[in-house]
């Protein structure tokens, strides 16, 4: 079934970004869907840039349908270079995946999406010739290796106007101001010191050019090794523990050699163990978490249930969702990292010992970790600017390797793996329990996790600072010599206008009070806290907190059956770590305090605005959490009016972020994975296939235990 419209009366062109060049197009192309075995498709033009893969129909030419959560730079039919994952050609209904030169043309192109869309594009009534072009430029320019100087983060830097937004309040680290403020922040100052070695990159390429380390490290020493061995300081705790980490010596050394690191190693340790500074643990996180490989096998298993090509794959999958979640081993790896991370904080709150994280090179899982550790213990990493000042710290400036991590370049799937996303699902789970602790929203960690695939920003596209800054000068299209000047993905101004940044931002975010300690006990938000059955999802009841004795019956009933086990190990955990757990978790939540995710059982869950957004079957109409929401907001916005109304001197001061979020009227008629899905652009209804019904049917104790799934599977969906 091809919905064909009126031809259009003047031709739809691509929107050109500066620097953006046209490649190669094909006309009367057929983007469709697929529902239970028919097609439903809009025909139109497929178009590649230097910058990313278009498909425009006569909706592109009108601004009437717009959606009013709208990116600026990539468009709902626009898919970048960077973020195509696979694309397969279907060849008499087969599938194949297409790589490198093709000797025969496809008849229908699919292609899946790093963010997970999926594009089916029907090119049997297309020009040959058209075909021919469209396929081989869009297979070659997003599939085959690439020299850094031909990403499109360069042609845009160069033909780009220079006119951003000043107010970004992200401190960028990348000046020795910035260093001593965040040391004067943390009242690390006094044990600490930020040094220059490393100016003009002469210790290490793959250090930043200005770094902390403990105060009795000469620079001598950090010379020694180009940085190895040294212990780098990411954060003080506000008892004086500092959590430290460090960049291993390869394993395979000759005797000499290693006799020669392990007597600089135990100087260095014998050093920073002496007062002042705390006791020293170490934490090898190569041996105690899991490998990028197997990170990256999970996480490669793991989108496979969300790549759905049609609604009968839907529910074809529905039946075995939980058994093919849990094959994955994803969210057993985001719960390994959350209970790393707890460890972590147990040392440094209650014990007062300084953690050392060791890794090979100091900038994967040691950046997952730290940051982690830091929005777990430190509330300003909490608010907006906080947690981008900390991406920068810990990430960008702290040198984790963007470009070969996310493959940008296609060269190496070897060095491929999830690393950023991982912490961003971590941060997710933590966002999701205690929602009034964070300044921003689960919006706004989806919209970070699709910007790493947009090459206008230079935050993710470089390895190192030193890689950016070698690569920094170049000629300009404008016939003017001079350094390029990168955008960073900060200023959100570039992807989103005012109205749309305002789903980044939470409207119920418990802000810190003063301090006043009679306010501050009457300011916490007790029925906030939730528990839940191994089986089922808890409905927040408006008397939880209230009734301690019941809570505390709860909490040990469910953690002592909850599946026989804390976390996945078969080794239970060690006393002290499960008595602060426990302990934490049984009394009333600080939000600008230490936060502590739950981790047993079914607390772990799937980010479902991200990973279910582009499925209409996922999605609850005028459901989830966002209908919760709506009428929060309407209560706020009648509260704010009444405080307006009885003090008009302060009505600015209080109206601050409330206008917030400009689309939650209605909210029935919102989809619950909102912003992302709209009910107005949704037309399939969820049909499950007689042939899943008539099994379900014939399987009378496979109904029985779907329903002990219902809730879960809900909250999931």
């Amino acid at each position: 079934e091809i919905h064909v419209k009126e031809p259009i009366e003047k031709e739809v062109n691509p929107r050109l970004l500066p620097g953006e060049l046209l490649l190669c197009e094909a006309s009367t192309v057929c983007k469709y869907v697929q529902e239970d075995g028919s097609s439903r498709g809009t025909y139109g033009k497929l178009v590649c840039t230097n910058f990313k893969i278009s498909f425009l129909d006569d909706d592109s030419a009108s601004d009437d349908n717009e959606p009013q959560f709208k990116n600026k730079i990539v468009g709902e039919n626009d898919i970048t270079l960077q973020c195509v994952d696979q694309i397969y050609g279907v060849y008499d209904e087969k599938k194949k995946l297409l790589t490198g030169q093709l000797r025969k043309y496809p008849e229908k192109l699919i292609i899946y999406c790093k963010d997970l869309r999926v594009f089916n594009f029907c090119l049997r009534y297309t020009k040959e010739e058209e075909v021919k072009r469209i396929v081989s430029g869009i297979v070659h320019h997003s599939q085959t290796p690439k020299l850094l100087k031909r990403l499109f983060l360069f042609s845009y830097a160069s033909a780009a106007p220079n006119n951003t937004d000043g107010r970004n309040q992200t401190v960028m680290f990348e000046t020795l101001e910035d260093w001593r403020d965040e040391l004067e922040r943390t009242k690390g100052n006094v044990k600490y010191k930020v040094v220059t070695t490393n100016e003009g990159y002469r210790v290490s390429e793959k250090l930043p050019l200005y770094f902390v380390v403990p105060i009795c490290i000469s620079e001598e020493s950090i010379l020694k090794y180009e940085g190895r061995g040294i212990p780098i300081w990411c954060w003080s705790c506000h008892n004086g523990a500092a959590l430290l980490k460090m960049s291993a010596f390869p394993k395979e050394q000759d005797d000499i050699t290693s006799q020669m690191q392990k007597a600089f190693l135990d100087g260095i340790y014998k050093t920073i163990s002496k007062p002042p500074y705390e006791l020293l643990k170490t934490d090898d996180l190569s041996s105690s978490l899991p490998s990028l490989q197997d990170i990256q096998t999970a996480y490669t298993r793991f989108k496979q249930l969300f790549l759905i090509d049609n609604s009968t794959d839907f529910w074809a999958t529905d039946v075995k969702w939980f058994s093919l979640l849990e094959s994955t081993n994803w969210l057993e790896i985001i719960r390994r990292v959350l209970k790393k991370a707890i460890e972590v904080a147990e040392c440094l709150e209650i014990q007062h010992t300084n953690v050392l994280l060791i890794e090979e090179s100091a900038t994967d899982l040691c950046c997952v970790i730290s940051s982690l550790v830091q929005v777990m213990m430190d509330s300003y990493s909490r608010t907006k600017s906080g947690f981008q000042s900390l991406i920068q710290k810990e990430w960008v400036i702290g040198g984790h390797g963007f470009l070969d991590r996310c493959n940008h370049l296609h060269k190496s799937e070897k060095e491929e793996a999830p690393v950023f996303l991982l912490l961003l699902n971590c941060v997710w789970q933590l966002v999701q329990q205690y929602p009034p602790a964070f300044e921003f929203t689960e919006t706004y960690l989806t919209v970070l996790s699709d910007s790493l695939y947009v090459p206008i920003f230079s935050t993710f596209f470089f390895n190192s600072q030193h890689q950016r800054d070698t690569n920094k000068n170049g000629e300009s299209l404008k016939t003017q010599s001079g350094p390029f000047r990168f955008l960073t993905v900060w200023d959100w101004s570039v992807q989103f206008d005012s109205k749309a940044q305002a789903f980044l931002n939470n409207p119920l975010y418990a802000e810190k009070p003063k301090p006043d300690k009679s306010q501050r006990k009457t300011a916490r938000f007790k029925h906030q806290r939730q528990l839940s059955l191994p089986l089922t999802q808890a409905k927040p009841s408006t008397k939880r907190g209230f009734f301690r004795e019941e809570t505390d019956h709860l909490i040990k009933n469910i953690l002592g059956k909850r599946i026989g086990k804390f976390i996945n190990s078969s080794d239970e955990p060690p006393n002290s770590l499960r008595e602060f757990y426990d302990s934490w978790h049984s009394k009333p939540v600080d939000y600008h305090g230490l936060l502590l995710p739950r981790i047993d059982g079914p607390e772990i869950k799937v980010w479902a605005q991200r990973y279910l957004r582009w499925i209409p079957e996922a999605q609850l109409h005028g459901g989830g959490t966002i209908a919760t929401a709506a009428k929060i907001l309407d209560l706020m916005e009648e509260v704010q009016s009444l405080q307006v109304k009885m003090d008009e001197e302060h009505s600015q001061a209080v109206s601050g972020d409330v206008h917030s979020v400009p689309m939650l009227r209605n909210s029935a008629r919102l989809s619950s994975l909102f912003p992302f899905a709209l009910l107005q652009r949704q037309s399939v209804k969820p049909a499950l296939p007689t042939s899943t019904w008539k099994d379900l049917e014939d399987e009378d104790d496979l109904v029985k235990r779907d329903d002990e799934f219902v809730d879960l599977s809900g909250d999931m969906l």
